[in-house]
């Protein structure tokens, strides 16, 4: 039987506005070649300039992940040649990484946090029409590493603690996390070993930026490993790239090692000196996490655990979930809006959780009317797609399409005797027994109403004039 052993390297793009070493803008989209200065652009007699933003968000991240945070770390120069390093080398930190030794836990198994360390990203090439083209514009963007130790055996874990990770990372504010932008990625280092045996010769599969890829990846690779292990072969160390389309992976090189990159201190950055005081600030500024707020809640609101999981998923959706509570006072109404009329909209509408932006104070002026039974709850349904489609006033548009429940007790009363008069038949049905005759005279007196009145109001004036009957 075998067993496989996987590690991982995560790498995630920082929420910080400008680029770790020099002040160029880091927005993601912007024209090729537009973002760059001296500094990133690798040209001779720039100096670099370590943004503190990063640093605070990689400490933040080591707080938070249980790490030993390095009073004293400094960073290294990683040589070698690509074409969208214009600079020959990348600045990172292998000697003194910024954080040591944490963990997560994932299903109540611990993951070990080997390291996390800072470091800039490198510049893209662009492969079109036979051609290949370089943009700079990435080049400097802040990076944060995170090494797990081998302590995955499946795709199902590695899975379950990419989520967790990309949770906490929203909610700490050190990355968007936007995979379909590169914002995080992660590099696969997997090896196949007899059930207990010592670990077999592993190999990495790089930058793959979607949780199906990465699931993919591991089975294939794994699977791969087994057959040539069970055939008598040897697994060689080599990276090898990963085609989600085609569902294969090839070999690209094989495996370098530290000294293939001449690693020695980067020369023109200061080692960075951490005091107490800082890290204290660090510490008090980092905010409830997700399943902090999951605990609360389920604690505090009464909601149901598959509620709570729904509605701290991602940190836009916590956020509309306290300022709609906050604003209306009704947090199981909030929770039934949100996990339901939301998120079916943002399903037909393909928004993405962190694309969300919705006006509490409209929602929350919405749930007071239906709870007050000023509106009916399919009026209701329709008002809260205008303001999610179109960010429309609420009471103008319950105005102008005469969606305001009719309060008036005799318009009631008339539209009840109206369809009983008119309907005989279905009167000496109810008489007989026949639930479904109930249902036929509501809704006759609900479409006399034009939908407009209290159901249940209508409902019981409807009984009790039947039993007089």
């Amino acid at each position: 039987m075998w067993e496989t052993v996987i590690g991982l390297e995560v790498h995630t793009e920082l929420s910080a506005k400008s680029k770790i070493f020099c002040g160029c803008d880091t927005s993601f989209g912007a024209k090729p070649n537009t973002q760059v200065c001296p500094v990133c652009a690798g040209m001779p007699g720039s100096l670099p300039k370590l943004n503190i933003a990063v640093v605070e968000r990689a400490i933040r991240l080591g707080l938070a992940l249980n790490c030993e945070i390095r009073r004293s770390c400094k960073f290294d120069r990683k040589n070698y040649f690509y074409p969208d390093l214009p600079k020959a080398y990348q600045i990172s930190q292998l000697y003194s990484p910024i954080c040591m030794g944490g963990y997560m836990e994932i299903g109540g198994k611990r993951i070990g946090i080997r390291e996390i360390h800072m470091e800039e990203d490198a510049g893209k090439l662009i492969h079109d029409s036979g051609f290949t083209y370089m943009d700079f514009n990435r080049c400097g963007v802040p990076l944060l590493e995170i090494v797990s130790q081998p302590d995955f055996r499946g795709s199902d874990e590695v899975i379950a603690y990419l989520e967790a990770l990309r949770e906490m990372l929203l909610y700490l504010d050190v990355s968007d996390c936007k995979m379909q932008e590169g914002s995080l990625r992660a590099d696969i280092n997997l090896s196949v070993r007899p059930i207990g045996g010592d670990l077999g010769v592993r190999t990495e599969m790089k930058n793959l930026s979607s949780f199906r890829a990465i699931g993919r990846a591991i089975e294939h690779e794994a699977a791969r490993q087994t057959k040539i292990l069970e055939s008598g072969g040897k697994v060689i160390q080599e990276t090898r790239r990963w085609d989600d389309i085609k569902g294969e992976s090839y070999s690209m090189r094989s495996k370098e090692n530290a000294h293939d990159y001449r690693y020695f201190p980067e020369p023109d950055l200061l080692p960075l000196e951490i005091d107490e005081q800082w890290l204290a600030r660090i510490r008090r500024g980092i905010p409830e996490l997700a399943h902090q707020k999951r605990d609360r809640y389920a604690r505090d609101f009464g909601l149901a655990v598959s509620a709570a999981a729904a509605l701290t998923a991602h940190r836009n959706i916590a956020d509309l979930f306290e300022d709609l509570t906050r604003e209306s006072a009704q947090p199981l109404e909030v929770a039934n809006l949100i996990t339901g009329e939301i998120m079916r909209l943002m399903n037909r509408t393909n928004t993405l959780s962190e694309d969300l932006r919705i006006d509490a104070k409209k929602l929350a002026t919405l749930i007071s009317l239906v709870i007050n039974a000023k509106i009916s709850r399919n009026s209701y349904k329709q008002a809260v797609g205008e303001v999610f489609m179109r960010d429309t006033d609420p009471r103008e548009y319950i105005t102008k399409h005469g969606l305001m429940m009719i309060s008036d007790d005799n318009a009631a009363a008339e539209a009840v005797n109206a369809v009983l008069a008119e309907n005989p038949e279905a009167v000496k049905d109810y008489k007989c027994g026949k639930d479904k005759a109930f249902g036929f005279l509501m809704g006759q007196a609900m479409k006399k109403l034009g939908g407009a009145a209290d159901p249940k109001t209508v409902g019981n004036m409807l009984r009790e004039v039947l039993g007089d009957c």
